[in-house]
This record gives structure tokens, C-alpha cells and sequence, in this order.
């Protein structure tokens, strides 16, 4: 039997300008391992190169567009076997797709998730989506945006909350603090963002591209020193026995019993 595709790709019906990319391991509500991330990479560059597409939208299953990262893959993984696996960093070069990107959530975008859809330039969400960072019930903390875009999404006071107990938020709430673009009825989260796409692909392309290049450089410098520390801290956690035990009380469904080291 044929492995069954971690990504699919298609162009939205109707409109080959917009690209859909589907992440798929739907078992595993979507969660983002190495060989994931390494694919999405690869094919937004290779979307950048085609000269036919002009937005792309991102999107999951309706149960969830991503939960987080691959928890059995990290679980038992060094901080320096974490380097070598994202060696090139896939989330660099997610974050470095010069076409506009769309992403269409619904059900859970948590952890990783959310960094993923952050890493986008506008979120069109179902209005029973849920949001989080839930990194720290595992000893771990965000390594790949969660708080340095949730920060420029919606302010220290909001992040700070969000990062240090976990909690997970509604569309609705998420809207109003200005993570999303768009909140919809749940039968429409993939239209409405295909729309939105469609909408951004009939202007100008360059324009298009040149416009996203400019509002990500309001805060390009400070986000970038800020990716770096946040992903130095994130794989210093890797070290720690709190990691190991927020992992495996995951694993086994239990309450993790933290240390402090």
C-alpha cells in the first residue's frame, strides 16, 4: 500500500492563482514532525517559483488544523538531536515564503499549531476553533514564534498570560485580541479563506508580495533577535528532568509532578 501523503497539494476550484495545501495526518490531529514541516517547506518555495500562483492557503482538518508538535518525536529527543533534525530550519524557511499565505483553522490550533498559523499573514478561523500554548504543561516553553508573534499579535499583557498557563482561548476571544483576520460559521472556515485568497490573488502580484515584504519588516529586526533567544530557551528545556516528566505524564494521561530542574 502506497504511504499515505503528509501533504496534499491542490489549486482551489475555479481559481488556479490560489494554491490549497492541506496538512495531513489527521490520526495525529495534524501534528507537526520533522518530515511535515520539511515538506511544507519545500513546496511553499517551490509555490514562490511558480509564476500561476499568487496566494496560498494553509489549512487542516476540521477537527484541528494542527495541535502542536510531534510530542513522541520530541519526547525523547536531545536539544542537540532537535538541531540536527531542523538543519535547515523548516520554520525559517516557512516564515521566508514571499507569497501570500492564508490560513484557514479550524478545531484545535495549539502549540506548534499556532505558531504555524501565526507564521502566516492572515488566520480565517471557524468560530468553534480553539487557540493555546499549552508548551508549558510539558516543561517547555514555545520555540518556534509562540511568544515572540503572539507578543506583535496581541500584546505582552495577553501573551504573557497565554505562555505561562497553558490556556486555551476561543475564536471568538482570539479575534478580539487581534490574532485573526476573520472568524466564520463552521461550514464556511475553507471557502471564506479560498475567497480571501482569491480576493488577494486578483491584485497585483508583485504589489501583493512587495505589500506583505513591508508590513513584516515593521517589526522584522526585533522579531528576529527574538526567534533566536526564544529558540535558544526552548532547547535549554530540553535538558531539564521537568521536560522529560511533562512529556511522559502527557504520554501516559497523568498530571506531570515538576521539580523545578
Amino acid at each position: 500500500m502506497a504511504e499515505e501523503k503528509l501533504l496534499l497539494a491542490e489549486r482551489a476550484e475555479g481559481d488556479p492563482a490560489v494554491a490549497v495545501l492541506t496538512l495531513n495526518r489527521p490520526k495525529a490531529l495534524n501534528a507537526l514532525n520533522a518530515a511535515l514541516l520539511g515538506e511544507l517547506a519545500d513546496t511553499l518555495e517551490a509555490l514562490d517559483a511558480d509564476d500561476e500562483v499568487r496566494c496560498v492557503v494553509l489549512t487542516g482538518s476540521e477537527r484541528a488544523f494542527a495541535a502542536g508538535g510531534d510530542i513522541k518525536q520530541m519526547s525523547d529527543s536531545t536539544a542537540a538531536e532537535m538541531v540536527k533534525r531542523e538543519s535547515p530550519n523548516p520554520w525559517k524557511r516557512i516564515a521566508a515564503a514571499r507569497k501570500p499565505l492564508v490560513a484557514a483553522v479550524s478545531g484545535f490550533c495549539l502549540g506548534g499549531g499556532l505558531e504555524l498559523a501565526m507564521t502566516c499573514d492572515m488566520i480565517v478561523a471557524s468560530e468553534t476553533a480553539r487557540f493555546g500554548q499549552p508548551e508549558i504543561s510539558l516543561g517547555i516553553i514555545p520555540g518556534a514564534g509562540g511568544t515572540q508573534r503572539l507578543t506583535h499579535a496581541v500584546g505582552k499583557a495577553r501573551a504573557m498570560e497565554l505562555v505561562l498557563t497553558g490556556r486555551q482561548i476561543s475564536a471568538a476571544e482570539a479575534f478580539d485580541a487581534g490574532l485573526l483576520t476573520r472568524v466564520v460559521p463552521e461550514a464556511d472556515y475553507l471557502s471564506e479563506a479560498v475567497a480571501l485568497a482569491g480576493e488577494v490573488a486578483r491584485q497585483a502580484p508583485l504589489a501583493a508580495q512587495l505589500g506583505k515584504d513591508a508590513v513584516l519588516k515593521a517589526h522584522a529586526s526585533l522579531l528576529e533577535v527574538g526567534l533566536d533567544y526564544e529558540r535558544r530557551n526552548f532547547l535549554v528545556l530540553f535538558s531539564t528532568e521537568d521536560k522529560a516528566e511533562g512529556m511522559a505524564a502527557f504520554k501516559e494521561k497523568r498530571k506531570p509532578e515538576f521539580k523545578g530542574r
